[in-house]
């Protein structure tokens, strides 16, 4: 039983109706392949798009024609608890696109339009479809609870993609995908930026341990190309993470690169629902592979990264028997593998007074699987968590796992002028959270997604959860890792040690 939420709230009408997305300005929506402004004969040509979209998506298809409105997902979706508005509901958001499909494309909508609540396409409802398509994280908690499986966070891309193609594109999801697909990071950051980056990383990670811990950037001939959010180049708390990956491939002795082509383990591509933009990001990894001739490519702590390499990536690009393990690996596989191989070690004690829980990523809980385990997504970060920290304690059930909550702020929301939205639909996990931060005195909220972890660093304060700490959990491994001596560094390119390595790091 859900224990968190037992009674489905009052509606309010149009409650979340004031929470609209910026519009992306004329250059990037061009750049892009969009119109730069809406086109005049937005109707004809969204009604047009509408119908490519179902045609050639089977699962889209199928979802336009099972729903029998049983409710079943009515209290499922975290904005529709956060915010009232029975328009998050996902069963009504998929009917704004629903109803419209049956207007134009079946007969019975374009002959007894009133039997089977078929809608015209009018400027208001094109004005909806902005709103609250664009109030939709893509988490997929509705379609668990659905008996039909039915996938809202596909009609919510098809919405996106039509949009844009009218001219109505959002700005934070395509400003970055339009700088992820000219630069290669969601950041802008170009290689000589990136490198200098990684090798103040190393100085601090020397002054901090004592050890010259290596962040090597397009080094051929490694065994594993490591692909991360570019969040964790930078930001708090991304880059703790960061540091401890770097710090765990040390100790193991590992040979690793990243890559300045493959600098970002993010596709939006996935939430604008452009099936193009998102092939020509997940190009790039593979392009990393060949070009650098490693054998494992293992991504890094992010959500819908993990979506898009771990299931989507034979799909979208084709065959990769040039991997060892014929597909990508997920960090948390590969951390697992080397703690029970006995070639790294934490000790939980260097972590003492952590009390952490675990927040499931919707992308990783609901979107791939992990491992070879069925339930590898959920127990092999909690295998590496149990093992760096003295507690580890679990939000109620029916909030963890396949039914987790979303952070709020996923799905391409996470812009200034949605923090409102952001605020209310993070309260459903922030409720999870504050019952075990009182009953057990947790101190850390781990997650394994960038955005997550930026969503919950913004808006656990507007919920009195300001006192939590939220964390990567590379970053409680490598405070747990065991690395007191100076290690013999990897060798470098050229196959020479660098010297004098216990006051300079290696480069």
């Amino acid at each position: 039983m859900n224990t968190v939420y037992p009674i489905i709230p009052l509606i309010e009408q149009r409650a979340a109706a004031a929470h609209v997305s910026h519009r992306a300005d004329a250059a990037t929506s061009e750049a892009l392949g969009y119109p730069g402004e809406p086109v005049e004969n937005w109707q004809a040509l969204a009604i047009a798009r509408l119908g490519e979209l179902v045609a050639g998506n089977r699962a889209l298809r199928v979802f336009m024609d099972t729903c029998t409105r049983c409710g079943a997902c009515t209290d499922k979706c975290h904005y529709y608890l956060g915010t009232r508005d029975p328009n998050n509901m996902p069963v009504a958001r998929q009917e704004l696109l629903r109803s419209v499909w049956r207007r134009y494309h079946t007969w019975s909508g374009r002959w007894l339009p009133w039997l089977v609540g078929a809608r015209e396409l009018t400027r208001e409802m094109l004005d909806d479809w902005y709103r609250y398509f664009h109030q939709c994280s893509e988490c997929r908690r509705c379609a668990v609870f659905c008996p039909k499986g039915i996938d809202t966070s596909e009609l919510s891309m098809a919405g996106r993609e039509i949009l844009a193609t009218v001219g109505l594109g959002q700005r934070y999801t395509q400003t970055i995908v339009e700088k992820a697909g000219r630069i290669g990071n969601n950041l802008g950051l170009k290689p000589a930026a990136l490198r200098d980056v990684l090798e103040n990383l190393e100085e601090d990670i020397l002054d901090e341990t004592g050890v010259a811990v290596r962040l090597p950037l397009d080094e051929p001939n490694r065994e594993i190309l490591v692909v991360t959010p570019s969040a964790d180049f930078f930001a708090e708390p991304h880059v703790d993470g960061l540091i401890g990956y770097a710090k765990m491939l040390h100790a193991a002795g590992v040979s690793w690169t990243f890559s300045s082509h493959a600098s970002e383990a993010a596709n939006f591509g996935l939430f604008n629902g452009n099936l193009d933009q998102e092939r020509e990001l997940a190009a790039r990894l593979v392009e990393a592979v060949y070009v650098l001739g490693v054998s494992r490519l293992v991504i890094g702590e992010c959500g819908h990264a993990w979506r898009v390499a771990g299931e989507r990536l034979p799909s979208l690009i084709g065959d990769l028997s040039i991997l060892i393990k014929g597909r990508a690996e997920h960090l948390c596989e590969l951390s697992v593998e080397l703690l029970d191989s006995g070639r790294i070690t934490l000790d939980p004690a260097r972590n003492a007074g952590v009390v952490a829980t675990y927040h499931d990523s919707c992308n990783i809980a609901r979107g791939a699987m992990m491992g070879e385990r069925a339930d590898g997504a959920f127990e092999l970060p909690r295998r590496l968590l149990r093992a760096a920290v003295p507690t580890l304690v679990e939000m109620a059930d029916g909030t963890t796992r396949r039914e987790t909550f979303c952070c709020g702020g996923g799905g391409g929301l996470l812009s200034d002028e949605l923090m409102p939205l952001r605020v209310q639909g993070a309260e459903p996990r922030a409720r999870a959270l504050r019952r075990v931060v009182e009953r057990d005195a947790v101190t850390h909220l781990v997650a394994i997604c960038a955005i997550c972890k930026t969503q919950f660093g913004s808006v656990l304060p507007a919920h009195d959860l300001e006192r939590v700490r939220v964390t990567s959990l590379h970053a409680l491994v490598g405070d747990a890792l065991v690395l007191d001596a100076p290690a013999v560094p990897m060798p470098g390119p050229d196959g020479i040690e660098p010297a004098d390595t216990a006051t300079e790091p290696a480069r």
